[in-house]
C-alpha cells in the first residue's frame, strides 16, 4: 500500500509541475506522508523534474536537501 502512495504522489507532482506553489504544497504533503526511505527515492524524481522546471528547485527545502 505504502508504494501505491509514493506512486500516486510522483502522479501527481507531474501534473502540478507547471506552478511551483502548488507543486511545494504537494511535496509537502508528501513529506506527511511517505517513509524515509520513500523520501530519498522522491528526492531524486524531483531533481530529474527539476531540471525540466528549474523555478521548482525552491520545493527542495521541504526534503532538507
Amino acid at each position: 500500500m505504502a508504494r501505491a502512495m509514493f506512486e500516486y504522489t510522483k502522479t501527481i507532482l507531474s501534473k502540478v509541475s507547471f506552478d511551483a506553489t502548488l507543486f511545494c504544497k504537494e511535496v509537502q504533503k508528501a513529506v506527511k506522508r511517505l517513509l524515509p526511505y520513500e523520501l530519498e527515492e522522491l528526492r531524486i524524481f524531483i531533481k530529474s523534474l527539476i531540471l525540466q522546471n528549474p523555478e521548482l528547485n525552491q520545493c527542495l527545502v521541504y526534503l532538507k536537501a
